[in-house]
């Protein structure tokens, strides 16, 4: 579950104030809203990346606005993917597993695992540099995906896509869910995006008012 009670955040000269949501647990879930309106910031105070200046931030249950971003429990695909050039993908796939420690024989398993639901298990040896678009959203996935995060994040996933590999991504990202069961956030402006995925929508307004669509 993901709640909002009341948050404002400040990004610079940009505020948004008093904003309130509520995703039940399981749910996949669309917030829409034109480019520039605030929903990254939004995504990035769920995250802890933003500083909430008052209100409270809510992860199943546990009030976690003051918590460091690590300790959150959530899986974060940002807009841009933030992939690391230095790293294959099978390292990318155990990067946050290796972060918690967890044991090679674990780490294994679950990249094997991982990779299998993805479609990647011909990449795993394979530098990001040369991945197709479709290619490095599934990395950036599985690397979100990877210590069972409590929550998931997704900030304009299908953007950069072509409408095949849209596609494709549709059926990959109602596959995951379905199996993992992830409590999902997805921040778009795409209509069809909400059609194909949403559980529920939210839609942001230019006053920075969440509004339940549906």
């Amino acid at each position: 579950m993901i709640e909002l009670r009341n948050v404002t955040v400040q990004a610079g000269k940009f505020q948004l104030r008093n904003l309130s949501i509520e995703v039940d647990a399981g749910q996949y879930a669309v917030l829409m809203g034109r480019t520039g309106i605030g929903k990254t910031t939004l995504i990035e105070s769920i995250c802890g990346l933003r500083k909430v200046v008052c209100g409270q931030v809510w992860i199943h249950g546990t009030d976690v606005t003051h918590y460091s971003p690590s300790d959150r429990e959530i899986g974060y695909v940002p807009q841009d993917l933030a992939l690391f050039p230095t790293l294959n993908v099978r390292e990318h796939l155990a990067f946050a597993l290796r972060l918690r420690r967890v044991s090679r024989e674990r780490i294994v398993a679950r990249v094997k695992e991982l990779a299998e639901t993805l479609g990647i298990t011909h990449l795993l040896d394979r530098h990001v540099q040369g991945l197709s678009g479709g290619e490095s959203q599934r990395v950036a996935l599985g690397r979100a995906l990877s210590f069972e995060p409590a929550i998931l994040l997704l900030d304009e996933p299908l953007s950069a896509l072509d409408d095949a590999t849209r596609r494709e991504t549709y059926a990959l990202l109602k596959k995951v869910q379905k199996a993992s069961q992830v409590t999902t956030l997805h921040i778009t402006h795409n209509q069809e995006d909400v059609d194909v995925l949403a559980d529920c929508c939210f839609r942001m307004e230019a006053n920075g008012m969440l509004v339940t669509v549906s």
